[in-house]
């Protein structure tokens, strides 16, 4: 059930963003910003984790999780650490994608060329 859960809820984000696309005059940096701030907004009332326990990886790979990560360790940061912990919580949790992204785009400069 949980892969259906997943297929459920990615389907439709990837839907409403593409409906956004088409519908209105927003370019794709408004929409990804915008579905990480919906994924901030819902980690800050703990909705995006119940998200979580529903769909799995389903609510993990799109990019709305990349704000559930930022506010989440953000928070826990600051529980944890107290003001300085708020910077230092977020570049925990969401390092490791951030320095993959980083890796992967450098590589795959060196092996593809830039169009005009």
């Amino acid at each position: 059930m949980i892969y259906l859960n997943a297929f459920l809820l990615a389907g439709f984000i990837c839907a409403l963003g593409q409906v956004i696309l088409d519908k209105t005059n927003l370019t794709p940096a408004h929409i990804t910003v915008m579905f990480v701030v919906v994924g901030a907004l819902l980690d800050t009332f703990n909705i995006y984790d119940k998200l979580i326990l529903w769909a799995g990886g389903g609510a993990l790979v799109p990019i709305t999780s990349f704000g559930h990560m930022l506010t989440h360790g953000a928070i826990h940061g600051y529980t944890t650490e107290g003001i300085t912990g708020l910077f230092g919580g977020t570049l925990d949790l969401t390092a490791a994608g951030i320095s993959a992204a980083i890796i992967f785009a450098f590589f795959l400069s060196l092996i593809f060329e830039p169009r005009d």
